[in-house]
Protein backbone atom coordinates (compact mmCIF):
# COMPACT_ATOMS: atom_id res chain seq x y z
CA UNK A 1 0.00 0.00 0.00
CA UNK A 2 1.19 3.53 -0.82
CA UNK A 3 1.39 5.45 2.50
CA UNK A 4 2.47 8.93 0.47
CA UNK A 5 3.60 10.36 3.34
CA UNK A 6 6.96 9.67 5.65
CA UNK A 7 5.37 8.15 8.73
CA UNK A 8 3.87 5.15 6.98
CA UNK A 9 0.49 5.92 8.08
CA UNK A 10 -2.48 5.24 4.71
CA UNK A 11 -3.78 8.04 3.40
CA UNK A 12 -7.71 8.82 4.12
CA UNK A 13 -8.46 8.29 0.95
CA UNK A 14 -6.73 5.29 0.30
CA UNK A 15 -9.04 3.84 3.91
CA UNK A 16 -12.17 4.86 2.31
CA UNK A 17 -11.49 3.49 -0.81
CA UNK A 18 -10.76 -0.17 0.99
CA UNK A 19 -13.40 0.41 2.76
CA UNK A 20 -16.40 0.88 0.16
CA UNK A 21 -14.47 -2.15 -1.78
CA UNK A 22 -15.13 -4.33 1.13
CA UNK A 23 -18.72 -3.75 1.39
CA UNK A 24 -19.34 -3.22 -2.24
CA UNK A 25 -18.21 -7.05 -2.76
CA UNK A 26 -20.55 -7.94 0.40
CA UNK A 27 -23.43 -7.46 -1.59
CA UNK A 28 -25.00 -5.19 1.32
CA UNK A 29 -25.13 -2.04 -1.87
CA UNK A 30 -28.29 -0.90 -1.18
CA UNK A 31 -27.38 -0.02 2.74
CA UNK A 32 -24.17 2.26 1.62
CA UNK A 33 -24.64 5.30 3.85
CA UNK A 34 -22.82 7.82 1.73
CA UNK A 35 -24.67 7.20 -1.54
CA UNK A 36 -24.53 9.69 -4.35
CA UNK A 37 -27.47 11.04 -5.01
CA UNK A 38 -29.89 9.32 -2.42
CA UNK A 39 -33.60 11.00 -2.73
CA UNK A 40 -35.23 12.06 0.21
CA UNK A 41 -38.82 11.19 0.63
CA UNK A 42 -41.18 13.14 -1.38
CA UNK A 43 -43.41 15.32 0.77
CA UNK A 44 -46.64 14.78 1.03
CA UNK A 45 -49.30 17.65 0.84
CA UNK A 46 -51.31 18.39 3.25
CA UNK A 47 -55.04 20.44 3.06
CA UNK A 48 -56.85 21.45 5.94
CA UNK A 49 -60.76 21.36 5.00
CA UNK A 50 -63.45 23.00 7.03
CA UNK A 51 -67.59 23.15 6.76
CA UNK A 52 -70.45 24.09 9.51
CA UNK A 53 -72.35 21.48 8.60
CA UNK A 54 -72.17 18.39 10.37
CA UNK A 55 -69.97 15.19 9.90
CA UNK A 56 -72.99 12.39 10.36
CA UNK A 57 -74.76 11.17 7.27
CA UNK A 58 -72.05 11.33 4.59
CA UNK A 59 -72.17 14.77 3.72
CA UNK A 60 -72.16 15.62 -0.28
CA UNK A 61 -69.54 18.16 0.63
CA UNK A 62 -67.05 15.62 1.36
CA UNK A 63 -68.40 13.03 -0.47
CA UNK A 64 -67.56 15.16 -4.22
CA UNK A 65 -64.09 16.72 -2.99
CA UNK A 66 -63.27 13.29 -2.08
CA UNK A 67 -64.38 12.22 -5.58
CA UNK A 68 -62.63 14.82 -7.26
CA UNK A 69 -58.98 13.63 -5.42
CA UNK A 70 -59.06 10.34 -6.37
CA UNK A 71 -60.11 11.34 -9.94
CA UNK A 72 -57.04 13.41 -9.66
CA UNK A 73 -54.83 10.28 -8.50
CA UNK A 74 -54.77 11.59 -5.02
CA UNK A 75 -55.39 9.09 -2.15
CA UNK A 76 -55.42 10.08 1.46
CA UNK A 77 -53.03 9.05 3.64
CA UNK A 78 -50.70 7.72 0.90
CA UNK A 79 -50.03 11.00 -0.96
CA UNK A 80 -52.08 13.53 0.11
CA UNK A 81 -53.24 14.32 4.07
CA UNK A 82 -56.33 16.21 4.46
CA UNK A 83 -57.42 17.11 7.94
CA UNK A 84 -61.11 17.30 8.60
CA UNK A 85 -63.32 20.27 10.78
CA UNK A 86 -66.61 20.33 10.96
CA UNK A 87 -68.71 22.98 12.35
CA UNK A 88 -71.68 20.61 13.31
CA UNK A 89 -74.27 23.34 12.95
CA UNK A 90 -72.29 25.70 15.01
CA UNK A 91 -70.59 28.92 13.79
CA UNK A 92 -69.55 30.14 16.75
CA UNK A 93 -66.74 26.96 16.98
CA UNK A 94 -65.45 27.94 13.36
CA UNK A 95 -62.69 30.12 14.56
CA UNK A 96 -61.15 28.16 17.24
CA UNK A 97 -61.31 25.17 13.97
CA UNK A 98 -59.71 27.95 11.71
CA UNK A 99 -57.27 28.55 14.32
CA UNK A 100 -56.33 24.54 14.45
CA UNK A 101 -55.88 24.22 11.23
CA UNK A 102 -53.46 27.22 10.51
CA UNK A 103 -51.56 25.85 13.07
CA UNK A 104 -50.72 22.75 11.42
CA UNK A 105 -49.13 24.94 8.37
CA UNK A 106 -51.57 23.40 5.71
CA UNK A 107 -50.54 23.47 1.72
CA UNK A 108 -54.03 24.43 0.63
CA UNK A 109 -57.08 25.14 3.49
CA UNK A 110 -60.49 24.39 1.50
CA UNK A 111 -63.48 25.91 3.20
CA UNK A 112 -67.23 26.62 2.77
CA UNK A 113 -68.98 29.65 3.34
CA UNK A 114 -68.04 33.68 3.72
CA UNK A 115 -68.07 33.21 7.68
CA UNK A 116 -65.16 30.27 7.09
CA UNK A 117 -63.42 32.74 4.69
CA UNK A 118 -63.56 35.50 7.21
CA UNK A 119 -61.94 33.66 9.80
CA UNK A 120 -59.19 32.89 7.73
CA UNK A 121 -58.59 36.15 6.60
CA UNK A 122 -58.27 37.21 10.18
CA UNK A 123 -55.46 34.36 10.37
CA UNK A 124 -53.72 33.62 6.95
CA UNK A 125 -53.24 36.08 4.42
CA UNK A 126 -50.38 33.24 2.58
CA UNK A 127 -51.84 30.03 2.92
CA UNK A 128 -53.73 29.52 -0.53
CA UNK A 129 -57.21 29.53 0.17
CA UNK A 130 -60.24 27.56 -2.08
CA UNK A 131 -63.65 28.50 -1.09
CA UNK A 132 -67.01 27.93 -2.05
CA UNK A 133 -69.05 31.14 -1.43
CA UNK A 134 -71.96 33.20 -2.78
CA UNK A 135 -70.45 35.69 -4.77
CA UNK A 136 -67.19 36.27 -3.73
CA UNK A 137 -66.65 39.76 -5.48
CA UNK A 138 -69.81 41.26 -3.65
CA UNK A 139 -68.14 40.24 -0.19
CA UNK A 140 -64.85 41.65 -1.52
CA UNK A 141 -63.56 38.48 -0.80
CA UNK A 142 -61.45 38.45 -4.43
CA UNK A 143 -61.11 41.60 -6.67
CA UNK A 144 -62.94 39.96 -9.68
CA UNK A 145 -63.60 36.39 -10.94
CA UNK A 146 -60.90 36.39 -13.44
CA UNK A 147 -58.53 37.60 -11.41
CA UNK A 148 -58.81 36.97 -7.78
CA UNK A 149 -55.69 38.52 -6.64
CA UNK A 150 -54.81 37.88 -2.78
CA UNK A 151 -54.79 34.20 -1.76
CA UNK A 152 -58.16 33.35 -2.43
CA UNK A 153 -60.09 31.27 -5.36
CA UNK A 154 -62.74 28.75 -5.42
CA UNK A 155 -66.07 28.24 -6.93
CA UNK A 156 -68.91 30.85 -6.91
CA UNK A 157 -72.32 30.29 -5.77
CA UNK A 158 -73.52 33.51 -8.26
CA UNK A 159 -75.18 32.86 -11.01
CA UNK A 160 -76.40 36.07 -13.21
CA UNK A 161 -76.81 39.47 -11.93
CA UNK A 162 -79.92 38.38 -9.95
CA UNK A 163 -78.48 35.41 -8.05
CA UNK A 164 -79.83 32.45 -7.13
CA UNK A 165 -82.14 33.84 -4.14
CA UNK A 166 -84.14 35.41 -6.44
CA UNK A 167 -84.26 32.83 -8.87
CA UNK A 168 -86.14 30.36 -6.43
CA UNK A 169 -88.18 32.94 -5.01
CA UNK A 170 -89.02 33.28 -8.78
CA UNK A 171 -89.65 29.57 -9.25
CA UNK A 172 -91.40 29.21 -5.57
CA UNK A 173 -94.00 32.16 -6.92
CA UNK A 174 -94.44 30.57 -10.62
CA UNK A 175 -95.45 27.53 -8.46
CA UNK A 176 -98.01 28.64 -5.92
CA UNK A 177 -99.64 31.57 -8.76
CA UNK A 178 -102.32 32.59 -6.13
CA UNK A 179 -99.10 33.52 -3.65
CA UNK A 180 -99.39 36.72 -1.93
CA UNK A 181 -96.29 36.47 1.04
CA UNK A 182 -93.20 34.37 0.73
CA UNK A 183 -91.16 33.70 3.88
CA UNK A 184 -87.29 33.83 3.36
CA UNK A 185 -85.75 31.59 6.56
CA UNK A 186 -82.10 32.50 7.14
CA UNK A 187 -79.55 33.10 9.78
CA UNK A 188 -79.56 36.95 10.65
CA UNK A 189 -75.54 36.13 11.63
CA UNK A 190 -74.79 35.05 8.26
CA UNK A 191 -72.94 38.40 5.95
CA UNK A 192 -74.40 37.19 2.73
CA UNK A 193 -78.19 37.60 3.77
CA UNK A 194 -78.19 41.51 2.90
CA UNK A 195 -77.75 40.61 -0.03
CA UNK A 196 -80.05 37.67 -0.86
CA UNK A 197 -82.74 39.80 0.52
CA UNK A 198 -82.19 42.51 -1.44
CA UNK A 199 -82.54 39.94 -4.40
CA UNK A 200 -85.40 38.34 -2.98
CA UNK A 201 -87.52 41.50 -2.40
CA UNK A 202 -86.55 42.88 -6.21
CA UNK A 203 -88.47 39.53 -7.31
CA UNK A 204 -91.16 40.74 -5.17
CA UNK A 205 -91.76 44.23 -6.46
CA UNK A 206 -91.76 42.90 -9.61
CA UNK A 207 -94.02 40.15 -9.61
CA UNK A 208 -96.78 41.52 -7.24
CA UNK A 209 -96.24 39.93 -3.33
CA UNK A 210 -94.75 40.75 -0.33
CA UNK A 211 -91.09 39.44 1.37
CA UNK A 212 -91.65 38.11 4.66
CA UNK A 213 -87.96 37.88 6.11
CA UNK A 214 -87.82 34.67 9.07
CA UNK A 215 -84.79 34.29 11.17
CA UNK A 216 -83.51 31.48 12.82
CA UNK A 217 -80.63 31.48 14.81
CA UNK A 218 -79.78 27.85 15.81
CA UNK A 219 -80.94 24.31 14.83
CA UNK A 220 -83.22 23.95 17.90
CA UNK A 221 -84.90 27.02 16.90
CA UNK A 222 -86.41 25.11 13.55
CA UNK A 223 -89.75 23.79 15.08
CA UNK A 224 -90.90 27.50 16.67
CA UNK A 225 -89.86 29.17 13.23
CA UNK A 226 -91.86 27.23 11.09
CA UNK A 227 -94.43 26.84 13.22
CA UNK A 228 -94.49 31.20 13.30
CA UNK A 229 -94.55 30.75 9.22
CA UNK A 230 -97.10 28.18 9.47
CA UNK A 231 -99.55 30.98 12.16
CA UNK A 232 -98.74 33.65 9.85
CA UNK A 233 -100.41 32.00 6.88
CA UNK A 234 -97.36 32.69 4.70
CA UNK A 235 -97.95 30.71 1.43
CA UNK A 236 -94.60 29.54 1.43
CA UNK A 237 -90.95 29.62 1.73
CA UNK A 238 -87.29 30.18 0.49
CA UNK A 239 -85.04 28.37 2.83
CA UNK A 240 -81.12 29.73 2.79
CA UNK A 241 -78.28 27.28 2.10
CA UNK A 242 -76.81 28.40 5.42
CA UNK A 243 -76.55 27.17 9.21
CA UNK A 244 -78.77 25.94 10.55
CA UNK A 245 -80.60 24.69 7.57
CA UNK A 246 -77.14 23.02 6.21
CA UNK A 247 -76.72 20.63 9.39
CA UNK A 248 -80.34 20.05 9.69
CA UNK A 249 -82.12 19.30 6.29
CA UNK A 250 -83.86 16.07 7.04
CA UNK A 251 -85.22 17.92 10.17
CA UNK A 252 -86.28 20.89 8.43
CA UNK A 253 -88.02 19.07 5.26
CA UNK A 254 -89.81 16.85 7.87
CA UNK A 255 -91.23 19.69 9.92
CA UNK A 256 -92.22 21.34 6.48
CA UNK A 257 -94.30 18.56 5.92
CA UNK A 258 -95.58 18.63 9.73
CA UNK A 259 -96.84 22.51 9.04
CA UNK A 260 -97.97 21.82 5.51
CA UNK A 261 -95.31 24.59 4.21
CA UNK A 262 -94.34 24.61 0.89
CA UNK A 263 -90.71 25.39 0.52
CA UNK A 264 -88.03 25.98 -2.18
CA UNK A 265 -84.19 25.58 -1.18
CA UNK A 266 -80.65 25.32 -2.94
CA UNK A 267 -80.72 22.50 -0.65
CA UNK A 268 -81.53 19.17 -2.48
CA UNK A 269 -81.73 16.77 0.88
CA UNK A 270 -84.44 19.39 1.99
CA UNK A 271 -87.11 18.63 -1.28
CA UNK A 272 -86.37 15.00 -0.77
CA UNK A 273 -87.14 14.70 3.15
CA UNK A 274 -90.77 16.89 2.52
CA UNK A 275 -89.79 20.31 0.70
CA UNK A 276 -91.50 21.23 -2.42
CA UNK A 277 -88.49 22.30 -4.66
CA UNK A 278 -84.94 22.72 -4.71
CA UNK A 279 -83.02 24.65 -7.56
CA UNK A 280 -79.47 25.85 -7.09
CA UNK A 281 -75.99 23.77 -8.30
CA UNK A 282 -75.34 20.33 -8.13
CA UNK A 283 -73.34 20.37 -4.72
CA UNK A 284 -71.37 17.10 -5.83
CA UNK A 285 -70.01 18.27 -9.00
CA UNK A 286 -69.18 21.58 -7.00
CA UNK A 287 -67.44 20.16 -4.57
CA UNK A 288 -65.50 17.66 -7.14
CA UNK A 289 -64.20 20.76 -8.84
CA UNK A 290 -62.65 22.24 -5.82
CA UNK A 291 -60.40 19.47 -6.23
CA UNK A 292 -59.01 20.81 -9.30
CA UNK A 293 -58.05 24.14 -7.89
CA UNK A 294 -56.33 22.27 -5.09
CA UNK A 295 -54.38 20.11 -7.75
CA UNK A 296 -53.43 23.52 -9.49
CA UNK A 297 -52.20 25.16 -6.19
CA UNK A 298 -50.21 21.64 -5.17
CA UNK A 299 -48.71 22.08 -8.48
CA UNK A 300 -47.28 25.56 -8.09
CA UNK A 301 -50.22 28.11 -9.21
CA UNK A 302 -50.80 30.85 -7.42
CA UNK A 303 -54.76 31.17 -6.01
CA UNK A 304 -54.46 35.48 -7.55
CA UNK A 305 -53.94 33.57 -11.00
CA UNK A 306 -56.48 31.21 -10.99
CA UNK A 307 -59.92 32.35 -12.02
CA UNK A 308 -62.73 31.76 -9.55
CA UNK A 309 -65.37 29.39 -11.22
CA UNK A 310 -69.12 29.59 -11.57
CA UNK A 311 -71.32 27.02 -10.98
CA UNK A 312 -72.38 25.80 -13.98
CA UNK A 313 -75.32 23.09 -13.44
CA UNK A 314 -77.97 24.06 -12.04
CA UNK A 315 -80.84 21.63 -10.93
CA UNK A 316 -84.15 21.67 -10.44
CA UNK A 317 -85.97 18.76 -8.34
CA UNK A 318 -89.79 18.59 -7.59
CA UNK A 319 -91.06 16.29 -4.98
CA UNK A 320 -94.76 15.32 -6.43
CA UNK A 321 -94.82 13.31 -3.37
CA UNK A 322 -94.52 16.69 -0.88
CA UNK A 323 -97.00 18.52 -3.45
CA UNK A 324 -99.74 15.41 -3.19
CA UNK A 325 -100.02 16.10 0.76
CA UNK A 326 -99.73 19.68 0.86
CA UNK A 327 -102.41 19.95 -1.61
CA UNK A 328 -100.27 21.75 -4.21
CA UNK A 329 -100.57 20.85 -8.24
CA UNK A 330 -97.41 21.58 -9.77
CA UNK A 331 -97.84 23.29 -12.99
CA UNK A 332 -96.60 21.47 -16.14
CA UNK A 333 -93.95 24.55 -17.17
CA UNK A 334 -91.88 23.21 -13.68
CA UNK A 335 -92.24 19.31 -14.47
CA UNK A 336 -90.97 19.89 -17.88
CA UNK A 337 -88.17 21.79 -17.01
CA UNK A 338 -87.02 19.53 -13.94
CA UNK A 339 -84.35 18.09 -13.63
CA UNK A 340 -85.34 14.91 -10.92
CA UNK A 341 -88.93 13.97 -9.54
CA UNK A 342 -89.54 12.05 -6.76
CA UNK A 343 -92.55 10.91 -6.62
Amino acid sequence: MKTGNTGGRPRRRDLLELCAAAFLASGVVGAWPFAAGAQQPAKIPRVGWIWSGRSAGDPTEVAGFRQGLKELGYIEGQNIVVDYRFGEGRDDRIAAYVAELVQLRPDVLVVFGEPVVRAVEKLTTTIPVVSLTGDPVGAGLVASLARPGGNITGVSMMQGLEGLTGKRVELLKNALPAATRIGLMFYPGNPTMVGSLAQAEEVAARLGFAIRPFPVQRGDDLGAALASVAREGVDGVDIEPINPFISYPEETGELLLKYRIPAVSELRRIAESGGLLSYGPNLFDTTRRMAYFVDRILKGAKPADLPVEQASRLQLVVNIKAAQALGVTIPPLILARADEVIE
